[in-house]
Parts: structure tokens; C-alpha cells; sequence
């Protein structure tokens, strides 16, 4: 299980593990104070999409496409957040003021739509057909 939380909101024993999903620490705030368990600067949006973005909601559709192909060069990253959700809490933290419209609510769409999916250990064998 996991949630979505500002970082500049106090933490509660109730978030589980935090884990920081921006790419610049958020400012004005000691790493005592945003109790993060983890910062994960390489599940963010690159620098150049975080520029071009601006959280700007007219953007946000786009936004949301290239940050998700930008995702996939980081499965292993998310695979391992989304094991680690499946176990306990869970708690992305964000420094953006728009709680709808930024990296953290894009990342928390991948990681329910890979929950959801079922693991396998299928493979196809050499004549096309699939063993388990």
C-alpha cells in the first residue's frame, strides 16, 4: 500500500516509509525535518522535462506521457518501490504546492497499474507455445 504526501507536511507514523520523488531536494526544509527514509533522485523527471513542464496544467497531458516513457528507463527503481508497497506502507513525498499535477501523482499511477498486474513466470519456449 502507498500514499501520496507533501513533504512540508509533518510526518506521521502512519506513512510507513517515506521516500523523496523530486529530483532537487525541497526547499528550505532540513533533511531532519522532511524525515525522509529515502531520497530517490532517479525515479524523477529528468531536468529538462522538469524545466519544460513548469507545473503547468495545460501541460500536464504531456507531461505525464513522456515522464512515464522516462519511467521505463528506471524499472528496476519502481519495481523494487512497488515490492517494497506490497509488504508495507508507503509514503511518495513531494515538494510541489499542486497536489494534483506533479512527478509523484504520475509515479503513483505506474506503481498501482504494476500491483495490479499479476507476476509470471511464463516464457515462451522455442516453437511459440508457452510453458509455465
Amino acid at each position: 500500500m502507498f500514499a501520496l504526501k507533501r513533504v512540508y507536511e509533518p510526518s506521521t507514523a502512519s506513512d510507513g516509509r517515506r521516500i523523496l520523488v523530486d529530483r532537487l531536494w525541497p526547499r528550505g526544509l532540513t533533511k531532519r525535518a522532511a524525515d525522509v527514509d529515502e531520497w530517490l533522485k532517479e525515479v524523477a523527471p529528468s531536468t529538462e522535462l522538469r524545466k519544460w513542464f513548469g507545473h503547468d496544467p495545460a501541460r500536464w497531458p504531456e507531461f505525464k506521457r513522456r515522464y512515464r516513457r522516462e519511467l521505463h528507463a528506471h524499472r528496476a527503481e519502481v519495481d523494487r518501490i512497488a515490492r517494497l508497497a506490497a509488504r508495507r506502507r508507503v509514503t511518495l513525498v513531494y515538494g510541489a504546492k499542486d497536489d494534483e499535477h506533479n512527478d509523484a501523482v504520475v509515479l503513483a499511477s505506474v506503481l498501482r497499474r504494476k500491483m495490479k498486474r499479476p507476476a509470471t513466470s511464463r516464457r515462451k519456449t522455442k516453437s511459440g507455445s508457452r510453458n509455465a
